[in-house]
């Protein structure tokens, strides 16, 4: 399966592939590994392999951004640090939501030392290799192509038929641009008026939003002054930290998302009507009407 899956990789190839991916296939890299008898010797050595050891670190160095990984796999000289190496692969397996428990559980020294074990790895590194890969590249060109039609339909220009259209269908937006520029240069008057009035809203938000970050900080302090809680203090700080600092005083709307953003935007919704409340999960049991009898 997984010398299979190496080959593939030769004929495998989505239309606008990156270099990285082209330099990969080449035999440079994983040349050695595309032929059965190597692969299934360097499965055999594991992670003494230096063929093995480098597929595994490029294939993760590939994977690690397109899923958001915080683990990674770095690469080893000669084989060298072979438990570092085995403990970096299996938290970055564990990141992945391996199915094997051999590969991501047990004394470190025992994992990757069977074949099967490193066809294993292989194989789930190859599969979310492609399926990452070829799912962010169509997500990608569809999410591109729906923005410049889009565009070309506000602009009153005729839509791309395809994403190969997407260059010419960019230069059209730009003509087209130019032309409506010198029309607008009276409505254009106003932007510095509509900036110093958002600027002027955005330094009360942050005023507003340093307050309550500050009244956020002491409630959860004053959680900790009792004898129980005094004991989890680390705990505690483990939890919160993470997520305080991951609150900005500063708003992170400018000029430019509000004279994009659309009209529905700007109809506020209320919170606390009756129907928005019967919705809320909270209020599944309802309290029956008490009527006063004199």
């Amino acid at each position: 399966m997984t010398y299979r899956a190496l080959k593939s990789l030769r004929t495998w190839l989505p239309e606008g592939a990156s270099p990285s991916i082209c330099a990969f296939l080449s035999l440079k890299n994983c040349g050695p590994l595309l032929d059965e008898d190597a692969l299934n010797k360097a499965a055999e050595t594991g992670l003494a392999s230096q063929d093995f050891c480098e597929l595994c670190v490029w294939l993760s160095s590939q994977i690690q951004p397109l899923c958001n990984l915080e683990e990674s796999i770095s690469a080893t000289a000669g084989g060298e640090d072979i438990e570092s190496l085995q403990l970096e692969m299996s938290g970055f397996l564990k990141e992945l939501a391996c199915p094997y428990p051999a590969l991501v559980s047990g004394e470190i020294k025992e994992r990757l030392k069977k074949k099967e074990d490193c066809l294993k790895v292989l194989c789930k590194l190859l599969e979310r290799f492609f399926l990452r890969c070829k799912g962010c590249h169509l997500t990608n060109n569809n999410e591109v192509h729906q923005e410049i039609q889009m565009i070309c339909e506000a602009l009153g220009l005729p839509k791309s038929s395809s994403s190969s259209d997407i260059p010419l269908a960019l230069s059209n937006i730009e003509s087209k641009l130019k032309a409506l520029l010198p029309s607008l240069s009276s409505a254009l008057c106003f932007i510095s008026l509509l900036d110093k009035i958002n600027n002027t809203l955005c330094s009360e938000y942050e005023c507003r939003r340093r307050m309550l970050m500050k009244r956020l900080d002491v409630t959860v302090q004053s959680f900790g002054w009792s004898d129980r809680a005094k004991v989890k203090t680390d705990d505690i700080a483990k939890i919160y930290q993470p997520k305080r600092y991951g609150l900005s005083p500063k708003s992170t709307v400018s000029l430019a998302h509000l004279v994009a953003a659309r009209e529905d935007l700007s109809k506020i919704v209320r919170t606390s009507s009756g129907s928005t409340r019967e919705i809320c999960a909270v209020n599944k049991v309802y309290f029956p009407v008490m009527q006063l009898q004199f």
